[in-house]
């Protein structure tokens, strides 16, 4: 196998692609896309995002100290695109993309998109400046989950909506199921 050496770089592909809702004191909120997530701790339950302080939404964080991660869908994918590519500051991205602001549970200033099939309300716990991003490291108060992908089991089969992850550049669907967790040394029935 051959490969290219190249510069460093974030190549830690494919990343999710989540639209994070957010809002200040005043009762302004914004939608912005988020690929640069991820969780932090099981117990307590913990996530981050990393966001430029240049960003519209950053001082809307700074102000609440809170924040929703909302799962994409393929149905969502244009709006998560949008959402990354265009600013707050000059127009009602809610509005504009079609997506529903709902009140969240535990929160007091940000709602959350009623179109995800997972909203996942945090509250800023600390934050530390790494260069060009600030990421926030967030205690998850309540996870709002759509009742469409419990399965007869009473499941969540998140599987069944659609997600979407962002690779250099483009949002793709998942694929097939390839295993599920300890499969690899999990003991053969007879």
């Amino acid at each position: 196998m051959s490969k290219q050496i190249w510069k460093p770089g974030n190549m830690v592909y494919p990343a999710p692609a989540v639209l994070v809702s957010c809002g200040d004191r005043d009762g302004n909120t914004n939608l912005f896309t988020v690929a640069w997530t991820g969780n932090v701790c099981t117990n307590p339950p913990m996530v981050y995002i990393s966001v430029r302080p240049s960003r519209y939404s950053y001082g809307l964080i700074e102000d609440s100290g809170e924040f929703v991660i909302n799962l994409t869908t393929e149905a969502l994918t244009r709006a998560a695109d949008y959402c990354g590519v265009r600013s707050g500051r000059d127009q009602d991205k809610w509005k504009v993309c079609g997506l529903t602001p709902a009140p969240a549970e535990k929160l007091q200033y940000v709602p959350v998109v009623s179109e995800s099939p997972v909203n996942i309300e945090c509250r800023v716990r600390s934050f530390q400046d790494l260069g060009s991003h600030r990421m926030y490291i967030a205690d998850v108060l309540a996870v709002q989950a759509d009742n469409a992908y419990l399965d007869e089991n009473g499941r969540f089969a998140l599987e069944k909506a659609g997600l979407i992850a962002y690779s250099h550049g483009d949002y793709f669907g998942f694929g097939k199921k390839l295993g599920s967790f300890g499969y690899s040394v999990r003991k053969k029935k007879k």
